[in-house]
C-alpha cells in the first residue's frame, strides 16, 4: 500500500493532542480519512477542524473507509473495538493500557494473529529519544546485566479533573493504569522483559477522598472517588533482578518525579534526564548524551513506526505480547493490594 488510510476512534484529548497531529505531520505517507466518537457533535467538530472527510458515532461505520485505526477510547472499550477492527482486516494502534484484563489482551492478540494484521500499543515513552538511547546503551552491554530498576511516575496533586479518568467502571483504575503503566512498561522494556517471579503491591486513594482536597488539574468529586491515586510495587524476576515501582496522581512531595533508573553489573543509567554511570579505569564516569535530534515529540516516531509496521518495513517497537505482560503486572499489583499477599507467577 502507498498511502495508508487512518481512522481515529475516540477523539478526546489524546487523539487531538498526539495522534492526529502526528499522523498529519507525516503528510505524504498517510491520510486521516475518518474520525469516530460516541459524541457525534464532537466527531463532527474534530472532522471539521482537521479537514477529515468522514465522521460518525458508530465505529463499525469507518472500517470500509480505512486501512488502519487508532483507538483512543476509555479503557473499557479497547478490546471490543480492537477485535472488531482486526476481524474487519484493519491494522490497530491502541492507546495504553492494552485492555482492562489480561484475558482481553490475549483475545486481542489472537484476533491479530488470525487476521495477520499489526496490533501495536501506544506506550509512547519507549519512543522518546532518552529511552531509545538508554535501550541502545543496555543492548551494547554498557551497564552489564541489569540488576535493579526503579520506576517513578509521580505527580504532585494532579488528579485529572476532566474526562473519565476517575471512573473505575470505564477505566479499571486510576494512577496505576493511567500514568504509572507508561513507566512500568519502560522499565520492563529496558530490562528486556525478564520472566517475572513475584509481585507485591499496594494501592491507596485516601488523599483524593478528603473534603479539603487540593488539586492542580481541575475539579472532581472526592465522595465518588473510587480509583487509586497512589500505588507502589516490588517486582522480583526469576533471574534475580528486581524492580521498585511507584506512581501517584496526588503525592505529598515537593515536585513531580518521572524517571526510570537501571543499575547493572558494570554500570547504571538514568533515563530522564539521560545519564550513563560507569566504573572504569579505577574511576567513576558520568556521561551525558549529545543529541543528534532535538525532536521532543514521541508521537511522531510512534506514528511512523506504526505506519512502517503496517507496510511490513518495520516491527512494532511496542509488541502486543509485551503490553499484555504490563497489564498482567498491573492486575497483580491490584490483586496483591486487595489480598495483602504477594502474587506468584
Amino acid at each position: 500500500m502507498d498511502k495508508l488510510r487512518i481512522g481515529i476512534i475516540g477523539v478526546g484529548g489524546i487523539a487531538v493532542s498526539r495522534h492526529l497531529p502526528s499522523f498529519l505531520a507525516l503528510g505524504n505517507d498517510v491520510d486521516v480519512t475518518a474520525v469516530c466518537d460516541v459524541n457525534g457533535e464532537r466527531a463532527k467538530s474534530v472532522a471539521k477542524d482537521y479537514q477529515v472527510p468522514y465522521h460518525t458515532d458508530d465505529f463499525h461505520q469507518i472500517f470500509d473507509k480505512v486501512d488502519a485505526v487508532t483507538i483512543c477510547t476509555p479503557n473499557k472499550f479497547h478490546a471490543e473495538i480492537a477485535i472488531a477492527a482486526l476481524e474487519a482486516g484493519k491494522h490497530v494502534l491502541c492507546e495504553k493500557p492494552m485492555a482492562m484484563t489480561t484475558a482481553e489482551c490475549k483475545a486481542m492478540i489472537e484476533a491479530s494473529e488470525k487476521a495477520d494484521k499489526v496490533l501495536m500499543i501506544a506506550y509512547h515513552y519507549r519512543h522518546t529519544k532518552e529511552a531509545v538511547a538508554a535501550k541502545r546503551f543496555i543492548n551494547a552491554g554498557e551497564i552489564g546485566r541489569p540488576l535493579v530498576s526503579r520506576a517513578q511516575a509521580i505527580r504532585r496533586r494532579k488528579v485529572p479533573g476532566w474526562g473519565v479518568f476517575t471512573n473505575k467502571d470505564l477505566q479499571g483504575g486510576g494512577s496505576l493504569i493511567d500514568f504509572g503503566c507508561h513507566f512500568l512498561d519502560l522499565a520492563l522494556h529496558l530490562m528486556d522483559f525478564p520472566e517475572i517471579a513475584e509481585v507485591s503491591g499496594a494501592t491507596y486513594n485516601e488523599l483524593s477522598r478528603q473534603d479539603d482536597v487540593v488539586n492542580q488539574w481541575g475539579k472532581f468529586d472526592p465522595t465518588t472517588f473510587e480509583v487509586d491515586d497512589h500505588a507502589t510495587a516490588y517486582i522480583k524476576f526469576k533471574d534475580g533482578a528486581t524492580l521498585l515501582f511507584e506512581t501517584s496522581w496526588a503525592a505529598n512531595l515537593a515536585d513531580d518525579q518521572e524517571t526510570v533508573t537501571v543499575s547493572g553489573t558494570k554500570g547504571g543509567l538514568d533515563v530522564y534526564p539521560l545519564k550513563l554511570y560507569q566504573a572504569k579505569y579505577g574511576m567513576l564516569l558520568d556521561q551525558e548524551p549529545y543529541w543528534i535530534s532535538d525532536d521532543e515529540n514521541p508521537g511522531l516516531p510512534q506514528a511512523y513506526n506504526f505506519l512502517e509496521s503496517c507496510r511490513g518495513n518495520q516491527q512494532p517497537l511496542v509488541k502486543a505480547e509485551e503490553a499484555m505482560i504490563v497489564s498482567k503486572v498491573i492486575e497483580a499489583i491490584y490483586e496483591s493490594s486487595e489480598t495483602g499477599k504477594s502474587i506468584r507467577f
